[in-house]
């Protein structure tokens, strides 16, 4: 996991707020809290991590922060801390794709396993993310005819018809072929075909 990862703690019992942020701070992890969901989305700045938040909370509730979330297009795993009372809030949360939510009282091991498995799915999102903008990067450099021949070659097509199809020579289709895996930094064409279907534009 990424060591500029935090944990954002978001609820307006301060003791509640300041106990969890000692708990995750216990196991060496970096804790920002806040005392609202306004609070958090004004100060958010594309730091990589993960949410624990209460649903119930003064002013903008939990569900309406996850809403807000989405619209920012902040994909942070969201971790719902919720009283008995609001466990079909905190399903409803979890429907609409919030990472996991513990009823209160809880225990300290469950709430750190959440954290570290929302800090782990961070990660992976986060370097998924890196790949998918290099990859679109390394298509950005394609010319349109070469782009015209990783279409047909993803699709399996030989030199031959690719010619034909593009009026073109052979020899014409293979040294844009050459340029254009070499661009793509493909070694082969099942290479080839995983880099575009993670891209997905062809």
């Amino acid at each position: 996991m990424s060591n500029d990862a935090i944990v954002f703690v978001v609820d307006d019992d301060e003791a509640v707020r300041q106990s969890t942020a000692w708990l995750i701070e216990s196991i060496g992890l970096k804790v920002i809290t806040f005392i609202s969901a306004d609070e958090f989305l004004e100060n958010y700045n594309n730091e990589s991590g993960c949410v624990v938040m209460d649903v119930r909370m003064p002013g903008m509730s939990g569900l309406e922060a996850q809403e807000e979330m989405k619209s920012r297009k902040i994909s942070l795993p969201l971790i719902f801390i919720t009283g008995h009372g609001d466990v079909p809030m905190a399903v409803r949360a979890l429907k609409r794709g919030a990472f996991d939510f513990i009823e209160k009282p809880f225990n300290d091991q469950i709430l750190l396993d959440s954290v570290q498995r929302g800090l782990k799915h961070s990660d992976e999102v986060m370097k998924s993310l890196i790949k998918h903008q290099s990859i679109d990067k390394r298509i950005a450099t394609l010319t349109p005819r070469e782009k015209e021949v990783m279409m047909r070659v993803t699709q399996g097509k030989p030199n031959k018809v690719i010619a034909h199809e593009l009026n073109v020579s052979i020899k014409t289709v293979e040294v844009h072929r050459a340029r254009m895996m070499e661009k793509m930094e493909a070694h082969s064409v099942a290479e080839l075909v995983k880099t575009t279907l993670i891209s997905g534009q062809f």
